[in-house]
This record gives structure tokens, C-alpha cells and sequence, in this order.
């Protein structure tokens, strides 16, 4: 199968204060196996819900997502849960890293949670790949921003998922770190042969990607 993502009139609103408020308003997106998509777009136009959307973390109201095959709007909690674990990675602006867990344990989590026998040596692996194998028994708070991005990513890859999701992963970064963040992530990007899509702010790495989609009032277009 060449289709990594298939959306196809995906609607989503939330209610407010002041009523309904669309989100999503019709966006349909399709990417191949390997391929490396950005979004750009304004605070507020829906870049980071439409992520959260195909990762099966917000349930769209209608349309049609299809992830790696699996119909997302057919599955239901535990279904998602799993096709998590074995298929999706994400990357956070915030890195979101559990403080109480070494870098090793952070890593090692969704494949300890899987079942994987060999979590530790993975981890272990994922971390070396990342250039923190003299890192792996640091807590989050004792490693900079730039380290704990680079966890992180080796979280996110160390199950080899078919698709990675990346929401601002240089936002909270100064420059050359950011820099080496992006380089290393469309590194394993490549020897892994994932499906990338990122959400930025920033043009220079919008334009590393395969395609450039612009995102504005929830509604997609190139």
C-alpha cells in the first residue's frame, strides 16, 4: 500500500463560550509512504488539532481519515491506543517527558507498554542514534532543551512507526540548536523511510519538507 494518510472532508468543532466554533472545516490531505509534508499557518488556523486528529487524540465530527490503512472512524479507544504504540510517532513543542524517568525510561515507556521484550536494549539503541548514549540515566531536568528534544525524537522513533507527527519541534529551541533538532529528525526521517508531517512557523524548515501546505481558518491548501 502506497497511502500513508487519506483525509477527506474532515469537519471538527468545539463549543465555546459563545457557542460552536469550527476547527477543521473540510480538510482533506493525502500523503504517500515516505513522503515529508510541513504546515504553516497562523496561531489558531487548526494546525495542531488536524495532528491530533490523525493521531486518533481527537475525534474528528465527520469526513473520512484513513492512517496507514487503519479507518480511524471506525476504531474505537483501545483500537487507537494500540495503533499508537505500534505505528505513530509524535513529537511535542514542549518535549513533554515524564520528569521522575531517566532519558533511558522515557524511551523505553512505549515499548515497555507494547510488550517489547527488548525495550531496554532499543532505548538504549534509539539513544545512541540521537547522540546521547553518555546521557541515558539524566532526568529530564538535568539535560538542556536541545537534549531533551533529541529524547524525545529517539521516543519517537524507537518503535520505527510508519508515520511521525511533529508539532513545532524547534519552537522552543535558540537557533543552532533548533538547526540540529531538524537535521537529526529528517535524518531518521530518511533511514527509516517515515512518513513525516510537521507543523512549523518556520519557513526554512517548511521548505525541507516534500510539500508545503498552508493552513488558515481550519481549511488546507497548498
Amino acid at each position: 500500500m502506497d497511502s500513508m494518510i487519506e483525509l477527506e472532508n474532515v469537519r471538527l468543532s468545539l463549543t465555546g463560550g459563545g457557542g460552536p466554533v469550527n476547527i477543521l472545516r473540510g480538510v482533506d490531505l493525502q500523503a504517500k509512504r515516505g513522503e515529508t509534508l510541513s504546515i504553516v499557518g497562523p496561531s489558531g488556523a487548526g494546525k495542531t488539532t488536524l495532528l491530533m486528529v490523525m493521531a486518533g487524540l481527537e475525534r474528528a465530527d465527520t469526513g473520512r481519515i484513513v492512517i496507514a490503512g487503519e479507518d480511524f472512524m471506525r476504531m474505537g479507544e483501545q483500537d487507537l491506543a494500540r495503533f499508537r504504540r505500534k505505528q505513530l510517532g509524535i513529537v511535542f513543542q514542549s518535549f513533554h517527558l515524564i520528569g521522575t524517568m531517566t532519558a533511558w525510561e522515557n524511551v523505553a515507556l512505549p515499548l515497555e507498554f507494547a510488550g517489547e521484550s527488548s525495550a531496554k536494549d532499543k532505548a538504549f539503541a534509539a539513544l545512541a542514534s540521537v547522540g546521547l548514549q553518555s546521557r541515558v540515566s539524566h532526568y529530564p531536568a538535568q539535560l538542556s532543551g536541545g537534549e531533551q528534544q533529541r529524547v524525545a525524537i529517539a521516543r519517537a522513533f524507537v518503535a520505527h512507526p510508519a508515520l511521525i507527527l511533529a508539532d513545532e519541534p524547534t519552537g522552543n529551541l535558540d537557533l543552532d540548536t533548533g538547526d540540529a533538532v531538524v537535521k537529526l529528525l529528517f535524518a531518521l526521517q530518511a533511514e527509516y523511510g517515515t512518513t513525516l508531517v510537521l507543523v512549523t512557523h518556520d519557513t526554512k524548515v517548511a521548505h525541507r519538507c516534500d510539500r508545503q501546505l498552508h493552513m488558515i481558518d481550519g481549511s488546507l491548501g497548498r
